[in-house]
């Protein structure tokens, strides 16, 4: 009975433990990359302010997992997106899981001074609960979100210099 009541003391106080460096952990993450497009603003543009903007150059949008409702709406996998503000230099949307996980993603275009170039920043915000395993598992994010980033503006960039 004594050895039973220690294990039990010890995975009690682990979980404590683990929960208080989990809390330690900031409760919202933003990834972003960037990437310099030698075209003008205006070529840029039209890829980024609708989804069929995005089908041509964003990896996956073509697949029959997703689902364009317009030109700011879709249901891409499990996820709902909606394009929620467009201005002149940026597009900002949000992705809503099935299990209500809340991302903002923006897009921004900032044109050189001489306008022969655009810099493209795309980042992605996330916002985590308290849960230990979300915590720690946000330290891959950076690796995992910031690798489809750089791939897709890659893409964006072949396409938009290529046309230009």
């Amino acid at each position: 009975m004594r050895l039973l009541k220690q294990a039990f003391f010890s995975i009690l106080f682990l979980a404590i433990l683990v929960q208080v460096i989990a809390l330690l952990f900031p409760s919202r993450i933003i990834v972003s990359r960037a990437i310099t497009i030698h075209a003008p603003a205006d070529s840029v543009r039209p890829y980024l302010q609708n989804m069929y903007g995005w089908q041509k150059w964003i990896a996956g949008m073509q697949d029959s997992a997703v689902h364009l409702h317009s030109q700011t709406q879709a249901q891409i996998g499990n996820r709902d997106v909606q394009i929620e503000k467009i201005t002149s230099d940026s597009v900002v949307s949000v992705w809503h899981s099935a299990k209500s996980h809340l991302l903002i993603s923006t897009m921004q275009m900032l044109p050189a001074s001489n306008g022969t170039a655009t810099v493209v920043q795309w980042q992605y915000e996330q916002f985590l609960k308290w849960y230990p395993w979300e915590r720690f598992g946000s330290l891959m994010s950076d690796k995992i979100i910031g690798g489809m980033l750089e791939q897709n503006l890659s893409r964006l960039q072949q396409l938009v210099e290529k046309q230009h």
